[in-house]
């Protein structure tokens, strides 16, 4: 049998856990534009960012979602982006160990401060700080949130630890 893949993906999970390194990955293999959530929050300026007002974030998420084809990544799951679970497809729960998370966080900064990665924000100490609070409270509070408001989805949620378990899930499913 031959099943139907997925053109509406939603990536979720906490900083450092791999969503855009993932999407990216999808996007060149199905080419499918790909939308990183925080890029939907701020309008990025040379200036500084600018963080858009609640309505201009649904519009400008509603945009994205009336595409055909999309896949959107971000750690949000708030109402804000309710619309964009219930529209995917597929659903990917990246829930990467805490401990590689802490290793991708402080690796980031590193390569960021050396300019050897690129980044949408300028990456200073005080939002290195943040990110680990960021993940905690990740692991805390907005998983547990995910479950409690999404968990209606489990019939297009995966949720994985590494970008192998998708491969290795998605073939056992055949």
């Amino acid at each position: 049998m031959n099943k139907k893949l997925p053109c509406k993906i939603h990536i979720i999970g906490s900083v450092g856990s791999g969503k855009t390194t993932l999407a990216k990955e999808l996007s060149e293999k199905l080419n499918i534009p790909y939308y990183e959530l925080d890029n939907v929050v701020w309008i990025r300026q040379n200036s500084g960012d600018i963080r858009r007002t609640d309505q201009q974030k649904v519009d400008y998420l509603n945009d994205i979602i009336l595409t055909k084809a999309w896949i959107i990544e971000g750690v949000h799951n708030e109402d804000w982006v309710a619309q964009s679970f219930s529209d995917a497809d597929l659903i990917i729960f990246l829930d990467t160990h805490y401990f590689i998370r802490v290793y991708r966080i402080t690796k980031r900064f590193i390569l960021q401060k050396l300019g050897l990665e690129k980044s949408n924000y300028k990456p200073t100490f005080a939002i290195f700080i943040k990110m680990f609070k960021w993940n905690r409270y990740f692991e805390e509070i907005s998983k547990p949130n995910f479950y409690h408001k999404y968990g209606k989805y489990k019939d297009k949620l995966l949720v994985v630890t590494s970008k192998r378990e998708i491969l290795k899930k998605s073939i056992s499913n055949k």
